[in-house]
């Protein structure tokens, strides 16, 4: 079992700047995967970025250029660096993990990002 948590969220205007960070029960070295996901009022959960074991990262198009996804192995954690933010990024965001040959999934309770107008 793996258990993640989030951190970082809050009440931010927009063109700035918050950190998220998730950190894991588990060595990430021992994870596949780790991401970040977010979830609007209405909509269904969404792909944000994604860093592999090897380094590797990957961004939705919508957050390209702005979000930087990067991770510590030594503290266990995976981080969203999210700048230039815009009131469409408002959502929950949840950070997420796969694990092993049978891709076990992992997910964190969620924390909440508004950014005002």
């Amino acid at each position: 079992q793996v258990q993640l948590v989030e951190s970082g969220g809050g009440l931010v205007q927009a063109g700035g700047s918050l950190r998220l960070s998730c950190v894991a029960s588990v060595s990430i070295l021992r994870l596949n995967v780790m991401g970040w996901y977010r979830q609007a009022p209405g909509k269904q959960r969404e792909l944000v970025a994604v860093i592999t074991s090897g380094g590797s990262t990957d961004y939705a198009d919508s957050v390209k250029g702005r979000f930087t996804i990067s991770r510590d192995n030594t503290k266990n954690s995976v981080y969203l660096q999210m700048n230039s933010l815009k009131p469409e990024d408002t959502a929950v965001y949840y950070c997420n993990a796969v694990r092993g040959v049978a891709s076990y999934t992992y997910w964190g309770q969620g924390t909440q990002v508004t950014v005002s107008s």
